[in-house]
């Protein structure tokens, strides 16, 4: 039987602080959040390994879904220097494994997710495992949650073509958004701030993530 809680110690010994994740509370929240329960059976033995985890495979046309390496995802979380002030809402929620990380460094969280099945899945582990201050709800990635909004962050899990207006319009003043733009290698991890009407980006660093769906650019004719 594999020791999870050594598997996690290692993961954020070796895929965390020696990537320049020194937060904290991420760090904290990563060796407190068991990435072991938000995996399909098939997948536990491996959930600590140093890659993209499977979560639903590719099925009715749409893509496979993955949860971030750890590295990547915790240095986008230390990016948004998430507080316990901070309401967010995730996009993307999958099997709620971020999820469960954000519970840890926010007062509140909204975990939006297209895929019911996915939805429902993270609505049982949390609510067993007992992270109760996040609430798992179902619609369009791209359209965001406004029922709820505005939010103090918004964090976007994977990669996006573009930031629709619609997510940056649920911002609090002051608030921000945190997406990986672009896909592959060249893509960016951006912070999107929102000051009275607009908005402005900070690009950071590359990181080449797995894509959410839904956020691919209207193709745009060429005369």
């Amino acid at each position: 039987m594999m020791d999870f809680e050594t598997a996690r110690g290692k993961m954020v010994d070796s895929q965390l602080r020696t990537t320049d994740v020194t937060s904290h509370s991420v760090l904290k929240a990563f060796l407190a959040v068991p990435r072991e329960e938000f995996v399909p059976a098939g997948v536990k033995q491996i959930a600590y390994a140093d890659e993209d985890l499977q979560i639903c495979p590719a099925r009715d046309g749409l893509a496979p879904r993955y949860i971030m390496k750890a590295s990547p995802l915790a240095k986008l979380l230390q990016l948004a220097a998430i507080t316990k002030d901070d309401v967010v809402l995730e996009v993307g929620g999958g099997r709620g494994y971020v999820s469960a990380i954000l519970s840890q460094l926010a007062s509140s969280v909204v975990s939006l997710e297209s895929d019911e099945e996915l939805s429902a899945s993270a609505t049982e582990t949390l609510s067993t495992l007992g992270y109760d201050n996040v609430v798992t709800v179902s619609g369009a990635l791209a359209h965001g949650y406004a029922a709820e909004a505005p939010y103090d962050v918004i964090f976007v899990n994977g990669s996006v073509e573009d930031v629709p207006a619609a997510l940056l319009d649920q911002l609090h003043d002051g608030g921000r958004l945190i997406a990986v733009v672009g896909y592959g290698n060249s893509a960016k991890a951006t912070v999107y701030r929102r000051d009275g009407k607009g908005t402005s980006s900070t690009p950071f660093f590359n990181a080449s993530v797995k894509p959410v769906p839904g956020f691919a650019k209207a193709s745009e004719f060429v005369f």
